[in-house]
């Protein structure tokens, strides 16, 4: 279970707003979940969905508790190493680019309230559909059907709001 998860939660443990420097104990704390609850699991659902409900959960927890530490300790967390991209990235150039479009999706998936964040995160980026989606998260359908609805309309404008920034600063 760990070696063919790992990946799929240390993505989602990072998307869903884990600082970098808390992902390790917060990837650690869903697999201890899942060794407790693995017994009884009932495959009604796929594994994948049930891994993200622990998942959502977790990382729920963690920002909370991240939040409310005082803002010298939050300050003092060390922001994301350009140099640390994912595995697959090339040398160089391509490579700051990769690190600073993970650091933009990190600050627009910010912006997105826990609920709307979890749901964005399993439907765009990790290709999840709806019904998966509202067994991982334990929501209504139609209520993932509206945060996601709202998750996007908020993401886009958040992809508005830096174009807009980055226009007027390049003038």
């Amino acid at each position: 279970m760990y070696e063919r998860y790992f990946d799929f939660v240390w993505r989602n443990v990072r998307r869903l707003g884990v600082p970098d420097c808390h992902a390790d104990d917060a990837v650690q704390e869903v697999f201890l979940v899942v060794h407790r609850k693995l017994p009884a699991f009932e495959p009604r659902s796929t594994v994948r969905a049930w891994l993200s409900g622990i998942v959502a959960r977790v990382a729920r927890e963690h920002r909370r508790a991240y939040v409310r530490k005082s803002p010298l300790a939050r300050s003092l967390a060390p922001p994301l190493d350009p140099d640390e991209v994912e595995s697959g990235a090339a040398g160089g150039d391509e490579a700051l680019a990769q690190a600073q479009a993970t650091r933009l999706l990190h600050a627009l998936l910010e912006g997105l309230d826990d609920h709307k964040r979890a749901v964005f995160v399993l439907a765009e980026l990790e290709q999840m559909t709806a019904p998966e989606i509202a067994e991982a998260t334990g929501a209504n359908l139609n209520t993932v059907y509206a945060r996601l609805r709202a998750a996007r309309k908020e993401f886009e404008q958040g992809v508005a709001r830096l174009r807009a920034r980055d226009g007027w600063r390049s003038r």
